[in-house]
């Protein structure tokens, strides 16, 4: 096989040299212009790609910017913007949890009648947070603004703060859900101790100082076995660590009112369910896996018995909150001083008539016109109890509070809502 040189090189004998030496000149030359041209091709892709990073670098911060940027001339009057009271006597409240379930309803209610809202949400992925963003943006055209952070952002609640003067806090924002805390357990302590402590903080330094109600829940009352739940029950001996970070939480707000305040209503919320809920709850994943054809797994208690909960439509959750707020009182500190003792209260709000998972099952049938696949197991050891009746006895005395709408109702709105939202027609599911 010939060398390479050779198939370059002619061999007629005298003119080697002299044409050697002429095509040596005139490889090099090639050699040198297609290393040139290949060092302007590669100087090209390099400032090409320089381009396009910074392009995306500028398009991802442009992203941010939209989505949970905070603080600027601009926004604080978004803020006050949303927060302005159309009502005489009326309030300017922080919601926080605003996208979620009950926050979304309490906003449109509050803004509905005159109040000036303003919502904080961190949107977390906790279920589809495609449902939290089509809340939000029924929020916005209400004129209801929903800031995108987290309750662990001091900078981001100095902000908010500073923006605006709140005459109260609603604070509805909470890792939810007894069954995950057993996959994730710090996302309990992160969102529901940590982030409490963060918003209470905030709260106590302001002058002046907002009233302060917040969801608790009906958890607290974990192994407890008299029935109704009363607030004066013992709530030591939880059963899921949702419900101890909810039992922390009263203790919380409570040394906040002792030492600094603070005006505290705690709200033990029963099982809520209506249009717009949380898919992680068992009415609304019952309702999906029927509508799919999917089996639904029903638990018994450990001796056989159904379990049992006090389930209570959103609208009668609503005004258990606006009645909260309409006679929280006033915090009496100020910059983090106490001037006086200030109201602290835990409130049950329930529907106070218990129904078997079985019945709701029944009465889902019933609205969907379509047949459950029923799986029967025990009830494992995961957090959740066998019952939960509300006595709301202290609500109706208090503010008024009075449940008017039965599971039949209720799940009926429910469903209308569900088929809707997710494109189902009749036609679908006969």
């Amino acid at each position: 096989m010939p060398y390479l040189e050779d198939e370059l090189f002619p061999s007629t004998p005298g003119k080697f040299k002299i044409e050697r030496t002429h095509n040596m000149n005139r490889q090099f030359h090639r050699c040198f212009a297609s290393t040139s041209i290949m060092f302007l091709w590669a100087l090209f892709l390099i400032v090409l790609t320089a381009s396009y990073l910074s392009f995306r670098s500028f398009v991802d911060s442009g992203n941010r910017y939209l989505t949970v940027s905070w603080g600027g001339i601009q926004w604080e009057k978004q803020i006050r913007n949303s927060a302005h009271i159309r009502r005489p006597g009326g309030m300017s409240v922080l919601v926080t949890g605003a996208a979620g379930f009950v926050g979304s309803h309490v906003s449109l209610a509050l803004k509905k009648r005159g109040d000036g809202v303003v919502g904080l949400d961190n949107f977390n992925n906790y279920y589809d947070p495609s449902l939290k963003k089509a809340r939000q943006s029924l929020l916005n055209s209400q004129g209801i603004l929903v800031v995108e952070g987290d309750l662990n952002d001091a900078g981001l609640l100095a902000q908010l703060f500073d923006a605006l003067a709140f005459t109260h806090v609603l604070h509805l924002a909470a890792q939810a859900g007894v069954r995950y805390a057993m996959e994730n357990p710090n996302s309990y302590v992160h969102s529901n101790i940590a982030g409490l402590v963060a918003l209470l903080e905030i709260c106590k330094s302001a002058d002046p100082q907002p009233a302060f109600v917040w969801a608790s829940s009906s958890s607290v009352y974990g192994l407890n076995e008299k029935v109704p739940f009363s607030e004066s029950d013992r709530t030591d001996r939880p059963a899921s660590l949702y419900a101890a970070t909810k039992k922390a939480g009263e203790e919380i707000t409570h040394t906040y009112n002792h030492i600094y305040g603070l005006s505290i209503t705690g709200l033990r919320f029963f099982t809520v369910y209506g249009p717009w809920g949380r898919p992680d709850m068992a009415y609304f994943s019952f309702t999906k896996n029927i509508l799919q054809g999917k089996t639904i797994t029903i638990y018994k208690g450990k001796n056989g018995e159904d379990l049992a909960r006090d389930f209570t439509y959103i609208d009668d959750i609503v005004r258990g909150c606006l009645g909260s707020l309409d006679t929280s009182g006033e915090s009496t500190g100020s910059g983090g001083k106490k001037r006086g003792p200030a109201p602290y209260r835990n409130f049950n709000l329930g529907n106070t008539s218990p129904v078997k998972v079985p019945r709701l099952v029944n009465i889902l049938e019933k609205h969907l016109r379509a047949k459950a696949k029923r799986k029967i197991v025990e009830m494992p050891g995961n957090g959740d109890v066998p019952f939960t009746h509300a006595n709301i006895s202290l609500a109706q005395r208090e503010f008024g509070y009075k449940p008017t709408t039965d599971l039949q109702t209720g799940l009926k709105k429910f469903v209308r809502w569900y088929l809707s939202y997710y494109g189902y027609t009749r036609k679908d599911i006969q």
